[in-house]
């Protein structure tokens, strides 16, 4: 079950560390239209299955939303994925673009169902953010509510092209996957201090967390981790029409976002603000309030959920 798809243009050269589940509970591997997906589960068999979805990075996994599986297990299904191309999912070397994370999405939502039919609540990090809008979207009878916590999209280049797209720069992408320097170059920008410098952006401060610092270590020393990442550093995985999904969705929202770090721009969030389905949060963090702030993160979420409970009066469970 914990077996990793091995690389095979790897393998010779590169002893590779253990790298296990990043967080507890149930693993299954989903064979799903974007390749073998690794889904974690845990909690009771009743109630609103929430579904957590990491960010999009170098060096990326469902570790970005342990604090929230940890604490949601505890009072109601709670599911994690990791997205084709990291963690123990599948690593192939393969085009890596929007519509296979989408899809992945819609695999794990599908298998959700299998268990506890009926929509789920979803919240996702950063760049996937836009895929879980564009996948509300395309099924939105599989969404009850949406959480984007630091969503991409509203940065000062507005990403509101009605023709849709990616912003992929095959130039960047071919340099990358240059033999002579491909895997070089992965592995300087995922030395243990470059992933600590990236991290110290991510969080606004030196202060990061030491567990997501070691799990990123070893999850980017893994057969294939370099392949997933050369797409979104090329700009494949990034929508044109960000913001158009952003003001077309109809579910509930909740958006938070920090104010420390490199990513605090979102000169274009008043696209969305005046929508009475959005609900916009700021904390005093950087891009990753659930590990900085969990207590006042959960009871910020607890809160929306409560006032989006079903017709019958039903709301998500809250964690004392």
């Amino acid at each position: 079950m914990n077996d990793i798809a091995l690389d095979r243009s790897d393998a010779p050269t590169h002893p590779y560390p253990t790298l296990s589940d990043p967080v507890p509970g149930k693993r299954a591997d989903i064979a799903s239209p974007s390749g073998r997906i690794a889904l974690y589960s845990a909690g009771p068999a009743t109630g609103v299955p929430l579904l957590l979805i990491h960010s999009i990075n170098a060096t990326p996994s469902a570790y970005e939303v342990k604090p929230l599986f940890e604490h949601y297990a505890g009072a109601r299904p709670v599911y994690a994925l990791d997205l084709p191309g990291f963690g123990q999912s599948d690593r192939s070397d393969r085009a890596y673009s929007v519509k296979i994370m989408v899809d992945a999405i819609h695999a794990a939502v599908a298998e959700i169902a299998r268990a506890h039919p009926g929509a789920v609540d979803a919240l996702a990090l950063s760049l996937s953010c836009e895929f879980l809008a564009r996948a509300a979207l395309e099924r939105p009878d599989a969404f009850r509510t949406l959480a984007f916590v630091s969503p991409t999209g509203f940065e000062n280049v507005a990403r509101d092209d009605p023709q849709g797209g990616n912003r992929g720069m095959p130039w960047l992408r071919a340099a990358l996957n240059v033999p002579l320097w491909s895997r070089g170059v992965f592995n300087l920008l995922t030395s243990r201090s470059s992933i600590r410098y990236f991290l110290e952006k991510t969080f606004g401060s030196k202060t990061i967390d030491q567990g997501l610092w070691d799990y990123a270590y070893l999850t980017t020393h893994q057969p294939g981790a370099r392949h997933a990442p050369y797409y979104f550093v090329s700009g494949y995985l990034f929508s044109k029409d960000a913001l158009l999904l952003y003001h077309r969705l109809s579910h509930p929202v909740w958006m938070i976002h920090g104010v420390r770090g490199d990513f605090v721009d979102y000169r274009h969030k008043s696209l969305v603000e005046r929508h009475a389905n959005w609900s916009i949060d700021v904390f005093q963090s950087g891009a990753f309030p659930h590990f900085e702030m969990p207590d006042a993160f959960t009871r910020a979420y607890d809160g929306f959920l409560a006032r989006h409970a079903d017709p019958a009066g039903a709301a998500a469970p809250t964690v004392e």
